[in-house]
């Protein structure tokens, strides 16, 4: 028999079946999580499937991360998710503490092997981890929290194979971009994206959950990434239990290999308002821009805020540009207090806003632009009204290529 994929060996663990692409198993959950941004609050159907309890508190955890309580409805909901977790005795992340998928690698929630479920669809990000993580509504995710299981049609896998190293000024960021471009947006549906080669292995795990975050974008269920020595570096003083190895056996059978030459990459802009129309910066050299986001949960880690201050140190924005900063987690904002790195971008002339999803969904209602301005953001989604005006535009790039445009108002190459 041929061998597995990282899909169909986590998968058939979880389920105690021999899976393969195409099967549909229910499978044993290892972690759930479910945000304030969504309406019907699973715990708000729990009751119609004859129960009022959870499966397991321990397996639960709840994030106020999308609306950091900008009116009385968004504060009401932040009352009932306190209340529920003290309720089932699940752990609760307040207000500021980060975006969920960010904050659950960084406190050692996930490890290779797991499969998750979170109420994001950008749950996929923790497949950097080699966890089989995805997003559901509300309704699969209260059965799952009522239950502990969940049924899944067990995907295909594309592999995405990276030579070569990144050039100067090309980073994670464009390397996805230059991915979502191939692919399309939905050209994995319901299919699993492996990214390997060599280009992965050099890359920190800050750039490895960039990319398994844009999975969604492509249309995937789950993007992965072996095991190797930079993985388990990475989770050693993070997670208190073992970190097995995961990969896909060299026998695996992928739906499609796509070969990407990553030596040959220059910085990449994904144009409104789809993330897979993407072109090379130099197509749009000169657009110019009136706000600039560094943030969200695809490129606002620790490494991405120090490498927008590299480019701002001692600069100042363009007159009429807003910046608009949001670190991506309360761990990653202490952080860039103590290198230095969030004063290098406030005496640029940056505003910082509260960890979580500000600058990125329109329902945080905050950094809204107005009718007809071009927003660059480092974020993952550029579609109509994405930021709360469907009369904008939003433009998709690198944290550098975000730092460097600020200074320019203009896009503007980094290197």
């Amino acid at each position: 028999m041929p061998g597995k994929t990282i899909s169909e060996k986590i998968l058939s663990a979880k389920s105690g079946h021999d899976a393969v692409a195409g099967d549909i198993v229910v499978a044993d959950l290892d972690l759930t999580y479910s945000h304030d941004g969504n309406r019907p609050l699973a715990m708000e159907l729990l009751s119609s499937m004859g129960t009022d309890r959870i499966w397991d508190p321990d397996k639960y955890i709840l994030f106020l991360d999308h609306h950091p309580s900008p009116n009385a409805v968004s504060a009401a909901a932040h009352t009932r998710l306190r209340r529920f977790a003290t309720e089932q005795g699940c752990r609760l992340y307040e207000m500021g503490d980060g975006i969920s998928h960010v904050v659950l690698p960084e406190r050692g929630h996930i490890a290779p092997g797991d499969l998750v479920i979170g109420s994001d669809s950008h749950t996929c990000t923790g497949g950097a981890l080699v966890a089989f993580a995805t997003g559901v509504g509300s309704t699969d995710m209260a059965a799952a929290i009522a239950t502990g299981k969940l049924w899944l049609l067990v995907p295909e896998t594309i592999l995405v194979r990276c030579e070569g190293e990144l050039p100067r000024g090309v980073g994670p960021k464009d390397l996805a971009l230059a991915i979502a471009g191939e692919i399309g947006t939905d050209g994995a549906n319901y299919m699993a994206i492996e990214f390997a080669g060599d280009t992965i292995e050099r890359m920190s795990m800050d750039g490895r959950f960039t990319l398994t975050n844009l999975a969604i974008e492509m249309g995937a269920k789950a993007g992965l990434i072996g095991t190797d020595a930079v993985t388990e570096a990475w989770l050693a003083p993070r997670l208190a239990r073992p970190c097995p190895s995961v990969r896909s056996d060299h026998d695996a059978i992928f739906a499609r290999v796509v070969h990407i030459d990553a030596a040959a990459l220059t910085p990449r802009i994904a144009m409104p308002h789809k993330v897979d129309q993407v072109v090379p910066i130099e197509q749009v050299l000169g657009t110019p821009i009136h706000q600039v986001v560094i943030g969200t949960c695809n490129a606002a880690r620790e490494s991405d805020l120090a490498e927008a201050a590299r480019i701002l140190r001692g600069k100042r924005i363009a007159p009429g540009v807003r910046l608009i900063v949001t670190p991506s987690s309360r761990d990653t904002m202490v952080a860039a207090m103590k290198s230095g790195v969030l004063a290098d971008l406030v005496e640029a002339g940056a505003v910082i806003a509260t960890p979580g999803c500000s600058g990125c969904a329109g329902g945080c209602h905050f950094a809204v632009p107005d009718k007809g301005e071009n927003v660059l953001s480092t974020a993952n989604r550029n579609f109509k009204g994405r930021l709360g005006n469907a009369d904008s535009f939003i433009w998709l790039a690198s944290p550098a290529t975000a730092a460097a445009s600020a200074l320019t108002g203009r896009i503007t190459d980094p290197r």
